[in-house]
C-alpha cells in the first residue's frame, strides 16, 4: 500500500473519530467499570475504568493501565486479562485505554498508530493525570501493563517515563525502541517459548514495514537487569509457577515466567501474580 494512500485511509478515519466520539460515561469515583474520553487535540481517545467497589471512602488507590493487544481493544484485554475481578481483590482501579484503530505506536510498531505518528505517551500521560486530578488514582503507585503491541507500549512508557510508574508487567510483548530511562524499572514479562508473533528467541520483522528482528526474550530480560544494575535471573519469584525466575529479594526487580510450548497468549496466572508484584513493589517517592 502506497504512503499516500495509507495516509488519506488515517485521515478519513480519524475524522469519524472526530465526528463520533463515544459518550462519556459515569463518574470516575464511581464502583464499577464506565467509559470515559479525553480530548487529545482534535479527537477524543475512550477507554474504560474500573473502580473497585471496596473504594468507599474516597481515597485515591493504585492503579493499574492496561494496554490491549494489536488489532483489538480495551474491552478485550478487559476480558482477556480478567483484570476487573483482580483487582477488586487487591484494591486496584484499571483503566483500560484505546489505541488508534486498535494499535499502538510503540516505536518500530505497530501500524496505524505508528504511520500516524500518534504520540500515545502523551495520551498515558494525560490519562495518568487525569486519574490522579479526579482523586482515583495514586501518583506513587501507578503501574502499566500490556499484551502483544499494548506491551510494547508499556515498554515504552517504562522507557520514556521511569520515574512516573512504580512497575510493569508486560505479555508477549517486545521492546521496539531505544530506550534509556532516568531510573530502575521493575519488570515482570510473561512470554511463551513458540509465540508465533513474538518470538521467544527472536528475529522476524517488528511490523509488515519494518524489517528489524525482535530482540530474544532472554536478552532483553538481560537488558532490563543490566540498566536496573541488578544480579541475574536466578530465583524463583515467589507463589509463582517452576518456570518464573527474578533477580531476587529488592525494592527493584526483573522477573521473566517463561511458559514452555506456549503460544502468543494471557497466561491463567498472569493476572494475579502481576497484582502481587506490584503490590510488593515500593512506591515513588513523594513530590
Amino acid at each position: 500500500m502506497k504512503i499516500a494512500v495509507r495516509a488519506a485511509m488515517i485521515v478519513a478515519l480519524l475524522a469519524t473519530l472526530i465526528a463520533h466520539p463515544l459518550p462519556a460515561g459515569a463518574s470516575e469515583d464511581a464502583p464499577g467499570t464506565s467509559k470515559h474520553t479525553i480530548p487529545m487535540g482534535d479527537w477524543n481517545r475512550p477507554y474504560l475504568l474500573h473502580v473497585p467497589p471496596q473504594r468507599d471512602d474516597g481515597a485515591p488507590v493504585p492503579l493499574i493501565v492496561a494496554l490491549h493487544g494489536g488489532l483489538n481493544d480495551s474491552e478485550y484485554v478487559r476480558e482477556q486479562s480478567g483484570l476487573d475481578e483482580v483487582a477488586d481483590r487487591h484494591g486496584y482501579a484499571v483503566a483500560y485505554p484505546d489505541g488508534l484503530l486498535g494499535t499502538w505506536n510503540a516505536g518500530a510498531c505497530c501500524w496505524f498508530a505508528r504511520w500516524a505518528g500518534v504520540d500515545d505517551v502523551a495520551f498515558l500521560d494525560k490519562l495518568i493525570d487525569t486519574l490522579v486530578r479526579q482523586g482515583v488514582a495514586d501518583p506513587r503507585r501507578v503501574f502499566v501493563t500490556g499484551f502483544s503491541n499494548g506491551g510494547g507500549m508499556a515498554y515504552r512508557y517504562a522507557c520514556e517515563r521511569s520515574d512516573r510508574i512504580a512497575g510493569i508487567a508486560v505479555v508477549s510483548g517486545a521492546l521496539a525502541i531505544g530506550c534509556t530511562p532516568r531510573k530502575p524499572v521493575s519488570v515482570l514479562a510473561f512470554h511463551g517459548t513458540w509465540d508465533p508473533s513474538v518470538p521467544y528467541t527472536g528475529g522476524g520483522n517488528m511490523d509488515a514495514d519494518v524489517h528489524f528482528p525482535f530482540i530474544p526474550v532472554q536478552v532483553l530480560m538481560e537488558f532490563w537487569r543490566w540498566v536496573d544494575k541488578l544480579p541475574a535471573l536466578s530465583w524463583p519469584v515467589p507463589d509463582a509457577p517452576d518456570d518464573c525466575v527474578g533477580t531476587g529479594p529488592g525494592p527493584v526487580v526483573v522477573a521473566l515466567c517463561t511458559r514452555q510450548r506456549g503460544g502468543h497468549e494471557w497466561p491463567d496466572y498472569a493476572s494475579e501474580l502481576m497484582a502481587r508484584f506490584f503490590a510488593d513493589r515500593p512506591s515513588l517517592p513523594k513530590t
